[in-house]
């Protein structure tokens, strides 16, 4: 009778793991387990498809609009909360205030809009998905860049801090590329930033731009937000050539010659740029034209994260994960190593090259030291927090360690004790990052949430 029980509960429990019901193991030890509403609470938010969210963020952004301020009035708040709760710091006596009003604005608003319209929204994602993928894709990224447009307008500093949010994800991931994805270590993206910026403002300041450095433009400034894509790929450009530059001498060997040959190439770049009089040396460099606006950072990021996404699936980032567990074996199986992580590296500096040109034009300056030790640190941080081998871990630790860092602002230099701390229990406890290995799968990600049966 006892093995009979015991065949009956273990039938329970793998019944209860495919149905996604709870099994009398777990009721048993009810103790450990979440409260009976937080299990409703996620099994409801469970079936919320992405439409509905970026609806219901819309829905949030444009209350905020229209009742944001006399909120803050009523609530006794000074201003509108310009980074929801990241900037109780500065002002820690409204602490309250502030996340009376994030609830209120935000939080309650966008629980209440997604689960009245997961039903609608589900059957909805369900026929989008049947379309073209890029009619779907459309569909998700005008909400939410119509979501950021909003957000963005109540504060200038909202509109910086989600410009260079942007640009840090399309940094992050070209660094995944390399250090993830390959499996080597690179110190050179910020070397590969700096040859962007510089080189993207090369073409723009002296064809249209004015500065002390070139005068006056030698064409009409109308041309030249149309002629600003040519300039991020002339910077990104430069980039691949500096990355060539490195990738020929350290793919010849092996192990950790890589880390050594572009930590010192990052060194040389900005070498070169401080002692280079004519992009200002130390002094910097600045009279970009204002063309980085939040529509080009946007649409140059999605971009970024769809052709990269293409190459990590294609058949050269297969062959990228077979070099990055044995290239051995890799070799062996007639997978051309070199070739690979040679292309691998290009593609990783070229698109931090466009995010150094996006860098330099969102700013309208930039100086040698933008591009040093700690540019390296960020970045480095960004991806082995969010996550190796994923796109998600990518925007993860991208947008995790931007918003951090401005939530940590007013602690000065304790933000980087702060920051390592963090990273090193991440490392401990998580050592892959938060999102590691993680497909992005669009129709996944695009389709309708069903519930389990």
């Amino acid at each position: 009778m006892q093995a009979r029980s015991g065949r009956a509960s273990d039938g329970e429990a793998r019944a209860a793991e495919h149905h996604g019901t709870p099994s009398r193991a777990e009721d048993m030890s009810a103790g450990q387990a979440p409260g009976p509403w937080i299990e409703v609470l996620r099994r409801r938010f469970a079936e919320v498809p992405l439409l509905a969210w970026l609806i219901a963020v819309l829905v949030s952004v444009i209350l905020e609009q229209v009742a944001g301020e006399r909120l803050s009035g009523a609530l006794g708040l000074p201003k509108v909360p310009v980074l929801f709760f990241l900037t109780v710091l500065k002002e820690p006596l409204h602490a309250p205030q502030t996340l009376g009003y994030v609830i209120l604005i935000h939080v309650l608003p966008i629980a209440l809009v997604a689960g009245v319209l997961a039903r609608a929204a589900n059957a909805t994602a369900g026929h989008l998905i049947r379309l073209p993928l890029a009619v779907t894709s459309a569909v998700h990224l005008g909400l939410l860049y119509a979501s950021l447009h909003m957000w963005v307008k109540l504060s200038d500093y909202r509109l910086l801090t989600v410009k260079l949010t942007l640009i840090a994800v399309i940094l992050t991931f070209s660094l995944n590329i390399i250090n993830g994805y390959m499996g080597e270590f690179s110190c050179s993206h910020p070397g590969f930033m700096a040859l962007g910026a510089y080189g993207a403002s090369l073409f723009t300041v002296p064809l249209f731009g004015k500065s002390i450095l070139f005068g006056g433009p030698m064409f009409p400034a109308t041309l030249g937000p149309v002629c600003f894509p040519l300039a991020l790929f002339l910077g990104g450009a430069l980039a691949a050539v500096g990355a060539l530059l490195v990738a020929i001498p350290s793919f010849r060997t092996r192990g950790d010659y890589l880390a050594i040959i572009s930590l010192a190439f990052m060194f040389i770049v900005k070498s070169l740029v401080e002692n280079a009089e004519i992009v200002g040396g130390a002094r910097g460099f600045a009279g970009q034209p204002d063309w980085a606006t939040l529509p080009m950072v946007f649409g140059v990021t999605a971009l970024c994260l769809w052709i990269l996404n293409n190459f990590v699936t294609s058949t050269m980032g297969k062959s990228l994960n077979a070099v990055r567990d044995n290239e051995m074996a890799a070799e062996a199986m007639t997978v051309d190593t070199r070739r690979t992580k040679i292309v691998a590296f290009l593609a990783g500096a070229f698109w931090a090259g466009v995010a150094g040109g996006l860098f330099a034009h969102v700013l309208r300056y930039i100086n040698p030291a933008m591009f040093g030790v700690q540019q390296l640190a960020e970045g480095l941080a960004m991806v082995y927090f969010g996550g190796l081998n994923s796109i998600y871990g990518s925007i993860v630790g991208a947008v995790s360690i931007n918003l951090l860092s401005e939530m940590l602002r007013p602690l000065e230099m304790f933000k980087w004790i702060a920051i390592p701390l963090l990273l090193i229990l991440v490392m401990i406890f998580r050592p892959l990052g938060l999102v590691a290995f993680r497909d992005f799968d669009l129709r996944v990600i695009f389709g309708p949430k069903r519930r389990r049966m």
